[in-house]
């Protein structure tokens, strides 16, 4: 098992120049770990971070998108995975914080989380490629080749939450965030 921020620190040593949509729990680490403008913190409800990262990475297929999801996010909107799958955006990384809870709602645990799997439901629903990772080492190893491989691709990390950050930790939902993510997407 890895620790999210870990994880995510990880990413931020590979990233290049690929749009980042982060969610909840994930945001808030992301944004402290690897401030940039090409991060989209913008999902106001639950689960739709795969919705949002879908349009971007439809919208602008020459740029990569990779979506930070929560389990229990994705849980909420689970029937994007069929869509994104339908799509088929080649620019396409959907990275799982598998931790089996609903960490935003206070950690309360995923029922039956141990009897699937989301690269099994991404396979299913037709997926290009699907990894698991509970070692940062490996993360780290297969990451240069994930950012380069066609998608849709799902990452189940299997994590447990990382370092617990202010309550007066920058707000996700700014609009001066908002502009100079819109800004650095149109020169990028």
């Amino acid at each position: 098992m890895m620790k999210r921020d870990q994880c995510l620190k990880v990413l931020a040593r590979h990233r290049t120049d690929e749009i980042v949509v982060a969610v909840y729990k994930a945001a808030q680490e992301w944004i402290h770990i690897a401030p940039s403008d090409l991060n989209y913190t913008f999902t106001g409800a639950m689960g739709q971070g795969s919705s949002h990262a879908l349009g971007l990475a439809l919208g602008r297929p020459d740029k990569r998108v990779v979506v930070l999801d929560g389990d229990g996010s994705l849980l909420m909107n689970l029937g994007s995975i069929v869509t994104i799958a339908n799509a088929s955006p080649r620019n396409f990384v959907h990275c799982v914080c598998e931790n089996g809870t609903y960490e935003t709602n206070g950690a309360v645990p995923i029922p039956r989380h141990r009897d699937f799997t989301f690269t099994g439901l991404a396979r299913e629903a037709g997926y290009a490629n699907t990894y698991t990772f509970d070692s940062l080492d490996d993360w780290d190893r297969n990451l240069d080749m994930i950012l380069k491989e066609d998608g849709p691709i799902m990452v189940d990390l299997k994590v447990e939450p990382g370092e617990d950050y202010p309550e007066n930790f920058p707000r996700l939902y700014s609009p001066d965030y908002r502009d100079r993510f819109r800004k650095a997407l149109a020169e990028s």
